[in-house]
Protein backbone atom coordinates (compact mmCIF):
# COMPACT_ATOMS: atom_id res chain seq x y z
CA UNK A 1 0.00 0.00 0.00
CA UNK A 2 1.38 3.62 -0.88
CA UNK A 3 -0.29 6.12 1.70
CA UNK A 4 -0.72 9.78 0.35
CA UNK A 5 0.78 12.44 2.10
CA UNK A 6 -2.51 13.30 3.73
CA UNK A 7 -3.29 9.45 5.09
CA UNK A 8 0.41 9.53 6.64
CA UNK A 9 -0.69 12.41 8.76
CA UNK A 10 -3.53 10.44 9.57
CA UNK A 11 -1.85 7.45 10.42
CA UNK A 12 -0.08 9.72 12.99
CA UNK A 13 -3.40 10.12 14.97
CA UNK A 14 -3.35 6.44 15.33
CA UNK A 15 -0.11 6.60 17.28
CA UNK A 16 0.34 8.26 20.96
CA UNK A 17 3.86 9.43 21.74
CA UNK A 18 4.52 11.13 24.63
CA UNK A 19 6.29 14.19 23.03
CA UNK A 20 7.65 17.27 25.23
CA UNK A 21 7.66 20.43 22.73
CA UNK A 22 8.74 23.73 24.18
CA UNK A 23 8.64 22.79 27.99
CA UNK A 24 5.06 21.14 27.38
CA UNK A 25 3.42 17.83 26.64
CA UNK A 26 1.46 17.97 23.24
CA UNK A 27 -1.30 15.96 22.63
CA UNK A 28 -1.49 15.36 19.09
CA UNK A 29 1.42 15.34 16.66
CA UNK A 30 -0.25 15.48 13.28
CA UNK A 31 -2.49 18.77 14.64
CA UNK A 32 0.27 20.33 16.35
CA UNK A 33 0.98 23.42 14.35
CA UNK A 34 4.65 23.85 15.65
CA UNK A 35 5.28 20.10 13.99
CA UNK A 36 3.25 21.44 10.82
CA UNK A 37 5.58 21.97 8.27
CA UNK A 38 7.72 18.63 9.42
CA UNK A 39 4.75 16.50 8.84
CA UNK A 40 4.26 18.70 5.57
CA UNK A 41 7.92 18.06 4.55
CA UNK A 42 7.68 13.92 5.02
CA UNK A 43 4.18 14.27 3.24
CA UNK A 44 5.66 14.98 0.34
CA UNK A 45 7.53 11.87 -0.06
CA UNK A 46 4.21 9.90 -0.27
CA UNK A 47 2.37 12.07 -2.54
CA UNK A 48 5.55 12.27 -5.47
CA UNK A 49 5.07 8.23 -4.34
CA UNK A 50 1.56 8.52 -6.27
CA UNK A 51 2.05 10.75 -8.82
CA UNK A 52 2.57 9.24 -12.12
CA UNK A 53 5.79 11.32 -13.72
CA UNK A 54 7.44 10.72 -10.04
CA UNK A 55 6.89 7.01 -10.06
CA UNK A 56 10.26 5.85 -11.88
CA UNK A 57 12.57 7.10 -9.55
CA UNK A 58 10.17 7.79 -6.53
CA UNK A 59 8.29 3.82 -6.56
CA UNK A 60 10.39 0.69 -6.51
CA UNK A 61 9.67 -3.64 -6.69
CA UNK A 62 11.03 -5.13 -3.54
CA UNK A 63 12.97 -7.82 -4.77
CA UNK A 64 12.43 -10.23 -1.74
CA UNK A 65 8.40 -9.55 -2.36
CA UNK A 66 8.04 -8.12 -6.06
CA UNK A 67 5.65 -5.46 -4.26
CA UNK A 68 5.80 -2.09 -5.45
CA UNK A 69 7.22 -0.01 -2.36
CA UNK A 70 8.41 3.91 -1.66
CA UNK A 71 11.67 4.33 -2.92
CA UNK A 72 12.36 5.61 0.62
CA UNK A 73 12.05 1.63 2.06
CA UNK A 74 13.91 -0.14 -0.28
CA UNK A 75 16.44 -2.31 -0.46
CA UNK A 76 18.92 -1.10 -3.20
CA UNK A 77 19.89 -4.07 -5.17
CA UNK A 78 22.00 -2.47 -8.41
CA UNK A 79 23.62 0.90 -8.99
CA UNK A 80 20.57 2.06 -11.12
CA UNK A 81 18.84 1.32 -7.61
CA UNK A 82 21.30 3.70 -5.67
CA UNK A 83 21.00 6.54 -8.50
CA UNK A 84 16.66 6.19 -8.42
CA UNK A 85 17.60 6.95 -4.85
CA UNK A 86 19.57 9.83 -5.01
CA UNK A 87 17.58 11.35 -8.10
CA UNK A 88 14.37 10.61 -5.95
CA UNK A 89 16.20 12.40 -2.86
CA UNK A 90 17.15 15.52 -4.93
CA UNK A 91 13.57 15.95 -6.04
CA UNK A 92 11.89 16.01 -2.93
CA UNK A 93 14.22 17.96 -1.42
CA UNK A 94 14.07 20.53 -4.11
CA UNK A 95 10.81 21.06 -2.80
CA UNK A 96 10.90 20.56 0.79
CA UNK A 97 14.61 21.36 1.59
CA UNK A 98 15.07 18.38 3.78
CA UNK A 99 13.17 15.12 2.81
CA UNK A 100 14.12 13.47 6.42
CA UNK A 101 12.34 9.90 5.20
CA UNK A 102 15.58 9.18 3.58
CA UNK A 103 17.23 7.82 6.85
CA UNK A 104 14.41 5.55 6.88
CA UNK A 105 15.93 3.50 3.96
CA UNK A 106 19.55 4.31 4.85
CA UNK A 107 19.14 2.42 8.01
CA UNK A 108 17.08 -0.19 6.64
CA UNK A 109 20.09 -1.27 4.29
CA UNK A 110 22.23 -1.20 6.35
CA UNK A 111 20.65 -3.39 8.74
CA UNK A 112 19.54 -5.49 5.79
CA UNK A 113 23.66 -6.24 5.39
CA UNK A 114 24.57 -6.86 9.35
CA UNK A 115 22.04 -9.02 10.42
CA UNK A 116 23.12 -11.15 7.22
CA UNK A 117 26.46 -10.94 8.21
CA UNK A 118 26.04 -11.78 11.88
CA UNK A 119 23.56 -14.92 10.88
CA UNK A 120 26.38 -15.65 8.18
CA UNK A 121 28.83 -16.04 10.90
CA UNK A 122 27.05 -17.05 13.93
CA UNK A 123 23.94 -18.65 12.50
CA UNK A 124 20.30 -17.76 13.93
CA UNK A 125 17.58 -15.99 12.82
CA UNK A 126 18.42 -12.48 12.97
CA UNK A 127 18.28 -11.96 8.72
CA UNK A 128 15.48 -13.71 8.36
CA UNK A 129 13.51 -11.94 11.16
CA UNK A 130 14.79 -8.17 10.04
CA UNK A 131 13.35 -9.42 6.39
CA UNK A 132 9.61 -9.92 7.98
CA UNK A 133 10.11 -6.79 9.78
CA UNK A 134 11.13 -5.17 6.81
CA UNK A 135 7.98 -6.53 4.38
CA UNK A 136 5.37 -5.26 7.12
CA UNK A 137 7.13 -1.72 7.00
CA UNK A 138 6.91 -1.72 3.44
CA UNK A 139 2.93 -3.13 3.16
CA UNK A 140 2.20 -0.18 5.97
CA UNK A 141 4.26 2.65 4.11
CA UNK A 142 5.91 3.59 7.48
CA UNK A 143 8.04 6.77 8.28
CA UNK A 144 11.18 5.27 10.39
CA UNK A 145 12.88 7.41 12.56
CA UNK A 146 16.93 6.80 13.15
CA UNK A 147 18.01 7.14 16.79
CA UNK A 148 21.74 6.34 16.24
CA UNK A 149 23.72 9.09 18.20
CA UNK A 150 23.60 8.37 21.86
CA UNK A 151 24.00 11.55 24.84
CA UNK A 152 27.86 9.96 25.06
CA UNK A 153 28.88 11.50 28.08
CA UNK A 154 32.69 11.28 28.78
CA UNK A 155 33.88 11.00 25.11
CA UNK A 156 37.10 9.91 26.01
CA UNK A 157 35.06 6.74 27.74
CA UNK A 158 33.55 3.58 26.26
CA UNK A 159 30.13 2.73 26.65
CA UNK A 160 30.84 0.26 29.38
CA UNK A 161 33.38 2.84 31.44
CA UNK A 162 30.36 5.89 31.94
CA UNK A 163 29.47 6.87 35.00
CA UNK A 164 26.22 7.21 33.84
CA UNK A 165 25.11 4.27 31.86
CA UNK A 166 21.77 5.66 30.40
CA UNK A 167 24.74 8.15 27.94
CA UNK A 168 24.45 4.98 25.58
CA UNK A 169 21.47 2.84 24.98
CA UNK A 170 21.82 -0.52 26.44
CA UNK A 171 20.40 -3.75 27.27
CA UNK A 172 18.88 -3.49 30.94
CA UNK A 173 17.19 -7.25 30.88
CA UNK A 174 16.78 -10.59 28.80
CA UNK A 175 13.27 -12.20 28.77
CA UNK A 176 11.68 -15.11 27.27
CA UNK A 177 10.02 -12.62 25.13
CA UNK A 178 12.41 -10.10 24.46
CA UNK A 179 15.39 -7.30 26.00
CA UNK A 180 14.55 -3.63 27.98
CA UNK A 181 16.55 -1.28 26.97
CA UNK A 182 17.46 2.36 29.08
CA UNK A 183 19.24 5.06 27.44
CA UNK A 184 19.39 8.45 25.86
CA UNK A 185 19.65 9.13 22.06
CA UNK A 186 20.41 12.54 20.48
CA UNK A 187 19.66 14.23 17.28
CA UNK A 188 17.30 12.00 16.05
CA UNK A 189 15.47 13.24 12.54
CA UNK A 190 11.81 13.93 12.70
CA UNK A 191 11.35 12.07 16.25
CA UNK A 192 7.87 13.40 16.72
CA UNK A 193 6.60 12.79 13.65
CA UNK A 194 8.07 9.34 12.57
CA UNK A 195 5.79 5.49 13.16
CA UNK A 196 8.52 3.90 14.61
CA UNK A 197 12.32 4.26 15.67
CA UNK A 198 15.27 2.28 14.54
CA UNK A 199 17.87 2.24 17.35
CA UNK A 200 21.20 1.51 16.33
CA UNK A 201 24.80 1.66 17.41
CA UNK A 202 26.52 4.61 16.85
CA UNK A 203 30.21 3.48 17.08
CA UNK A 204 32.35 0.34 17.44
CA UNK A 205 32.26 -1.44 20.59
CA UNK A 206 34.73 -3.88 22.32
CA UNK A 207 33.45 -7.22 24.00
CA UNK A 208 32.78 -5.48 27.60
CA UNK A 209 30.63 -3.15 25.91
CA UNK A 210 28.59 -5.68 24.37
CA UNK A 211 25.11 -4.41 26.44
CA UNK A 212 24.81 -1.56 24.47
CA UNK A 213 25.76 -3.21 20.69
CA UNK A 214 21.75 -2.63 20.25
CA UNK A 215 19.92 -2.75 16.92
CA UNK A 216 15.92 -2.73 16.83
CA UNK A 217 12.51 -1.58 16.30
CA UNK A 218 10.74 0.51 19.31
CA UNK A 219 6.87 2.15 18.30
CA UNK A 220 7.40 6.07 18.54
CA UNK A 221 4.17 5.47 21.12
CA UNK A 222 6.39 2.58 23.40
CA UNK A 223 5.78 2.61 27.08
CA UNK A 224 8.76 4.38 28.34
CA UNK A 225 10.03 6.32 25.03
CA UNK A 226 10.02 9.93 25.82
CA UNK A 227 10.93 12.39 23.22
CA UNK A 228 11.80 15.97 23.59
CA UNK A 229 11.84 17.83 20.69
CA UNK A 230 11.86 21.46 19.28
CA UNK A 231 9.68 23.29 16.42
CA UNK A 232 9.92 21.64 12.97
CA UNK A 233 11.38 25.16 10.76
CA UNK A 234 9.61 28.65 11.40
CA UNK A 235 5.74 28.57 11.78
CA UNK A 236 3.51 31.04 12.61
CA UNK A 237 6.40 33.33 11.30
CA UNK A 238 5.02 35.40 8.73
CA UNK A 239 8.62 35.95 7.15
CA UNK A 240 9.33 32.48 6.81
CA UNK A 241 7.93 31.88 3.41
CA UNK A 242 9.42 28.52 2.92
CA UNK A 243 10.31 27.34 6.55
CA UNK A 244 6.90 28.36 7.72
CA UNK A 245 5.59 25.80 5.58
CA UNK A 246 8.59 22.87 4.74
CA UNK A 247 10.41 22.09 8.29
CA UNK A 248 12.44 19.57 10.08
CA UNK A 249 12.10 18.96 14.12
CA UNK A 250 14.59 17.00 15.77
CA UNK A 251 14.27 14.89 18.83
CA UNK A 252 16.17 13.26 22.19
CA UNK A 253 14.99 10.01 22.38
CA UNK A 254 14.60 9.10 26.15
CA UNK A 255 14.35 5.06 27.02
CA UNK A 256 13.47 4.12 30.58
CA UNK A 257 13.04 0.49 30.53
CA UNK A 258 11.16 0.03 27.34
CA UNK A 259 10.41 -3.82 26.25
CA UNK A 260 11.03 -4.40 22.74
CA UNK A 261 10.21 -8.36 21.46
CA UNK A 262 12.47 -10.24 20.16
CA UNK A 263 10.75 -10.30 16.78
CA UNK A 264 12.11 -6.39 16.45
CA UNK A 265 15.24 -7.15 17.89
CA UNK A 266 18.13 -7.29 14.66
CA UNK A 267 21.54 -6.78 17.26
CA UNK A 268 21.88 -7.97 20.75
CA UNK A 269 25.05 -8.19 21.89
CA UNK A 270 27.10 -9.31 18.83
CA UNK A 271 29.55 -6.40 19.48
CA UNK A 272 31.64 -7.16 16.77
CA UNK A 273 29.34 -6.70 14.06
CA UNK A 274 28.24 -2.74 15.46
CA UNK A 275 30.97 -0.93 13.95
CA UNK A 276 30.21 -2.94 10.54
CA UNK A 277 26.49 -1.22 11.20
CA UNK A 278 27.91 2.01 12.05
CA UNK A 279 29.79 2.85 8.94
CA UNK A 280 27.31 0.57 6.21
CA UNK A 281 24.54 2.88 7.79
CA UNK A 282 27.11 6.53 7.08
CA UNK A 283 28.26 5.39 3.80
CA UNK A 284 24.13 4.72 2.74
CA UNK A 285 23.22 7.93 4.59
CA UNK A 286 26.29 10.34 3.69
CA UNK A 287 25.45 9.33 -0.21
CA UNK A 288 21.87 10.77 0.57
CA UNK A 289 23.36 13.45 1.99
CA UNK A 290 24.73 14.33 -1.36
CA UNK A 291 21.13 14.48 -3.22
CA UNK A 292 19.26 15.96 -0.64
CA UNK A 293 21.86 19.34 -0.52
CA UNK A 294 21.92 19.35 -4.31
CA UNK A 295 18.08 19.51 -4.22
CA UNK A 296 18.64 22.33 -1.08
CA UNK A 297 21.74 23.69 -3.93
CA UNK A 298 18.99 24.18 -6.87
CA UNK A 299 17.07 26.21 -4.15
CA UNK A 300 19.46 28.64 -4.23
CA UNK A 301 20.29 28.54 -7.64
CA UNK A 302 17.22 29.52 -8.76
CA UNK A 303 16.34 32.06 -5.97
CA UNK A 304 20.27 33.84 -6.40
CA UNK A 305 19.37 33.94 -10.83
CA UNK A 306 15.91 35.67 -10.47
CA UNK A 307 16.97 38.44 -7.28
CA UNK A 308 20.12 38.96 -9.98
CA UNK A 309 17.35 39.62 -12.59
CA UNK A 310 14.62 41.33 -10.43
CA UNK A 311 17.44 43.78 -9.10
CA UNK A 312 17.66 44.57 -13.13
CA UNK A 313 21.13 42.62 -13.77
CA UNK A 314 21.95 40.27 -16.78
CA UNK A 315 23.91 36.67 -15.30
CA UNK A 316 24.49 36.08 -18.76
CA UNK A 317 26.03 39.28 -19.81
CA UNK A 318 27.88 40.21 -16.59
CA UNK A 319 31.10 38.72 -15.98
CA UNK A 320 30.85 39.12 -12.35
CA UNK A 321 27.49 37.88 -12.07
CA UNK A 322 28.19 34.95 -14.49
CA UNK A 323 31.23 33.33 -12.81
CA UNK A 324 29.48 33.47 -9.52
CA UNK A 325 26.86 31.98 -11.01
CA UNK A 326 29.00 29.13 -12.38
CA UNK A 327 31.19 28.47 -9.25
CA UNK A 328 27.77 27.72 -7.26
CA UNK A 329 26.88 25.34 -10.13
CA UNK A 330 30.25 23.82 -9.87
CA UNK A 331 29.69 23.38 -6.11
CA UNK A 332 26.32 21.78 -6.49
CA UNK A 333 27.24 19.45 -9.11
CA UNK A 334 30.33 18.70 -8.36
CA UNK A 335 29.58 16.89 -5.05
CA UNK A 336 26.63 15.82 -6.95
CA UNK A 337 28.78 13.88 -9.10
CA UNK A 338 30.51 12.37 -6.66
CA UNK A 339 27.00 10.70 -5.77
CA UNK A 340 26.81 9.64 -9.20
CA UNK A 341 30.27 7.93 -9.13
CA UNK A 342 29.25 6.79 -5.79
CA UNK A 343 25.95 5.27 -7.31
CA UNK A 344 27.72 3.90 -10.65
CA UNK A 345 30.38 2.10 -9.06
CA UNK A 346 28.48 0.75 -6.06
CA UNK A 347 28.11 -3.00 -6.14
CA UNK A 348 25.69 -5.89 -4.11
CA UNK A 349 27.79 -6.92 -1.23
CA UNK A 350 27.11 -10.38 0.09
CA UNK A 351 23.81 -10.05 1.26
CA UNK A 352 22.38 -8.74 -2.21
CA UNK A 353 21.93 -4.77 -0.96
CA UNK A 354 24.09 -2.47 -3.28
CA UNK A 355 26.11 -0.48 -1.12
CA UNK A 356 27.68 3.07 -2.57
CA UNK A 357 31.06 2.99 -3.36
CA UNK A 358 32.56 4.71 -0.07
CA UNK A 359 35.31 6.43 -1.11
CA UNK A 360 33.27 8.70 -3.34
CA UNK A 361 30.44 8.76 -1.04
CA UNK A 362 32.86 10.37 1.75
CA UNK A 363 34.39 12.62 -0.70
CA UNK A 364 31.19 14.05 -1.77
CA UNK A 365 29.95 14.55 1.70
CA UNK A 366 32.99 15.77 2.97
CA UNK A 367 32.61 18.24 -0.17
CA UNK A 368 29.42 19.42 0.78
CA UNK A 369 29.86 19.81 4.52
CA UNK A 370 32.52 22.50 4.29
CA UNK A 371 30.77 24.07 1.02
CA UNK A 372 27.49 24.52 1.94
CA UNK A 373 28.74 28.31 3.64
CA UNK A 374 30.54 28.98 0.16
CA UNK A 375 27.25 27.85 -1.53
CA UNK A 376 25.22 30.92 1.06
CA UNK A 377 28.14 33.50 0.66
CA UNK A 378 27.25 32.93 -3.53
CA UNK A 379 23.74 33.10 -2.98
CA UNK A 380 24.21 36.57 -0.98
CA UNK A 381 26.73 37.93 -3.45
CA UNK A 382 24.52 37.30 -6.24
CA UNK A 383 21.55 38.64 -4.42
CA UNK A 384 22.41 41.87 -2.78
CA UNK A 385 22.09 42.60 0.63
CA UNK A 386 17.91 43.29 0.90
CA UNK A 387 17.36 40.02 1.33
CA UNK A 388 18.14 40.89 5.29
CA UNK A 389 17.08 44.12 5.28
CA UNK A 390 13.43 43.76 4.56
CA UNK A 391 10.57 45.13 6.73
CA UNK A 392 8.04 42.84 8.10
CA UNK A 393 5.32 41.56 6.41
CA UNK A 394 3.03 43.35 8.55
CA UNK A 395 4.05 46.91 6.17
CA UNK A 396 3.26 45.11 3.21
CA UNK A 397 -0.68 45.82 3.83
CA UNK A 398 -0.25 48.88 6.37
CA UNK A 399 -1.68 51.89 4.63
CA UNK A 400 0.78 54.18 5.85
CA UNK A 401 3.30 52.24 4.52
CA UNK A 402 2.99 50.38 1.67
CA UNK A 403 2.47 52.80 -0.97
CA UNK A 404 5.46 54.13 -0.46
CA UNK A 405 7.76 50.39 0.04
CA UNK A 406 6.56 49.60 -3.48
CA UNK A 407 9.44 52.27 -4.44
CA UNK A 408 11.78 49.78 -2.75
CA UNK A 409 10.20 46.70 -4.00
CA UNK A 410 10.51 47.81 -7.57
CA UNK A 411 13.41 46.45 -9.71
CA UNK A 412 13.26 45.50 -12.93
CA UNK A 413 10.73 47.50 -14.79
CA UNK A 414 8.98 44.28 -16.12
CA UNK A 415 9.40 42.41 -13.12
CA UNK A 416 6.65 42.91 -10.72
CA UNK A 417 7.00 44.40 -7.26
CA UNK A 418 5.66 41.62 -5.44
CA UNK A 419 8.28 39.26 -7.07
CA UNK A 420 11.30 40.62 -6.39
CA UNK A 421 9.61 40.88 -2.48
CA UNK A 422 8.76 37.08 -2.41
CA UNK A 423 12.21 35.84 -3.56
CA UNK A 424 13.74 38.29 -1.23
CA UNK A 425 12.12 36.81 1.27
CA UNK A 426 12.38 33.31 0.35
CA UNK A 427 15.96 34.02 -0.10
CA UNK A 428 16.31 35.78 3.67
CA UNK A 429 14.32 32.38 5.03
CA UNK A 430 16.94 29.73 3.56
CA UNK A 431 20.35 31.99 4.09
CA UNK A 432 19.82 34.29 6.67
CA UNK A 433 17.60 33.31 9.51
CA UNK A 434 18.05 30.23 11.80
CA UNK A 435 16.75 28.42 9.15
CA UNK A 436 20.14 28.78 7.60
CA UNK A 437 22.50 28.18 10.38
CA UNK A 438 20.31 25.06 10.36
CA UNK A 439 20.84 23.64 7.18
CA UNK A 440 24.52 25.07 7.61
CA UNK A 441 24.62 22.70 10.76
CA UNK A 442 22.80 20.10 9.43
CA UNK A 443 24.88 20.03 6.40
CA UNK A 444 28.13 19.64 8.53
CA UNK A 445 27.51 17.30 10.91
CA UNK A 446 25.00 15.81 9.81
CA UNK A 447 25.72 11.71 8.59
CA UNK A 448 28.89 12.29 10.56
CA UNK A 449 31.25 15.45 11.36
CA UNK A 450 34.01 16.26 8.34
CA UNK A 451 36.37 14.79 10.74
CA UNK A 452 34.66 11.47 10.97
CA UNK A 453 34.08 11.40 7.05
CA UNK A 454 37.59 12.58 6.63
CA UNK A 455 38.49 8.75 8.84
CA UNK A 456 36.49 6.98 6.33
CA UNK A 457 37.73 8.38 3.24
CA UNK A 458 41.55 7.75 4.56
CA UNK A 459 40.63 4.36 5.62
CA UNK A 460 39.13 3.01 2.63
CA UNK A 461 41.42 4.98 -0.36
CA UNK A 462 43.93 2.39 -1.63
CA UNK A 463 46.81 4.17 -0.38
CA UNK A 464 49.01 1.17 -0.92
CA UNK A 465 48.03 0.97 -4.47
CA UNK A 466 49.34 4.46 -5.06
CA UNK A 467 52.28 3.37 -3.44
CA UNK A 468 52.34 0.13 -5.55
CA UNK A 469 52.01 2.28 -8.56
CA UNK A 470 55.42 4.74 -7.47
CA UNK A 471 57.64 1.33 -6.62
CA UNK A 472 56.37 -0.18 -9.86
CA UNK A 473 57.59 2.70 -12.21
CA UNK A 474 61.31 2.78 -9.84
CA UNK A 475 61.60 -0.61 -10.23
CA UNK A 476 61.57 -0.26 -13.95
CA UNK A 477 63.69 2.41 -13.99
CA UNK A 478 61.51 4.83 -15.48
CA UNK A 479 62.49 7.48 -12.82
CA UNK A 480 65.92 6.70 -12.76
CA UNK A 481 68.23 9.33 -14.18
CA UNK A 482 70.73 7.20 -15.32
CA UNK A 483 68.92 6.12 -17.95
CA UNK A 484 69.87 4.24 -21.36
CA UNK A 485 69.87 6.29 -24.96
CA UNK A 486 67.19 3.70 -25.89
CA UNK A 487 65.13 4.40 -22.70
CA UNK A 488 65.56 8.28 -23.14
CA UNK A 489 65.79 8.71 -26.99
CA UNK A 490 66.25 12.16 -28.08
CA UNK A 491 63.81 14.24 -25.47
CA UNK A 492 64.21 17.76 -25.43
CA UNK A 493 65.91 19.00 -22.40
CA UNK A 494 67.10 15.47 -21.60
CA UNK A 495 69.75 15.94 -19.09
CA UNK A 496 73.35 14.45 -20.65
CA UNK A 497 74.55 11.34 -18.57
CA UNK A 498 77.80 13.45 -17.34
CA UNK A 499 76.17 16.58 -16.16
CA UNK A 500 75.27 19.88 -17.97
CA UNK A 501 78.50 21.24 -19.50
CA UNK A 502 78.47 24.74 -20.64
CA UNK A 503 78.51 24.63 -24.53
CA UNK A 504 82.28 25.43 -26.23
CA UNK A 505 82.42 28.89 -27.87
CA UNK A 506 83.29 28.36 -31.63
CA UNK A 507 87.08 29.05 -32.13
CA UNK A 508 86.86 30.20 -35.65
CA UNK A 509 90.06 31.76 -36.57
CA UNK A 510 90.23 35.36 -37.70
Amino acid sequence: MLMSGEEYRESLRGYSPTVFLDGAQINSVADEPRLAPGVAAVGVTYDFAKLERHQPVMVAEEQSSSAKVNRFLHINRSSRDLLNKLEAVRLVCQRVGCAQRYLSQDALNAIHQATYRIEAEAGGDLHQRFGAYLHRVQAEDLTLGVAMTDAKGDRSKRPHEQTNTNAYVHIRERRADGFVISGTKAIVTGAPYMHELLVMPGRNMVEADSEFAVCCAVPIDAKGLTIITRPAGRPGDDAAVFSGRYGQSTGVCVFEDVFVPWQNVFMAGEWQHAQFLTRAYACHHRHSCIGARAGFGDLLIGASLMMAEANGLDAAGGTHLRERMVELIKIVEGFFACGVASSTYGVPDASGCAEPERIFANVGKLLLSTQIYDMQRIAHDLSGGLIVALPGPDEDHNPQTAARLEELWQGKDDIPPERRRAVARFLGDITASDTAGWFSLISLHGGGSPAATSLEIYRSYPLEDKVALVESLLDRGLLDSEQSETETGDQPGRCCADGCQAPEEDKATP
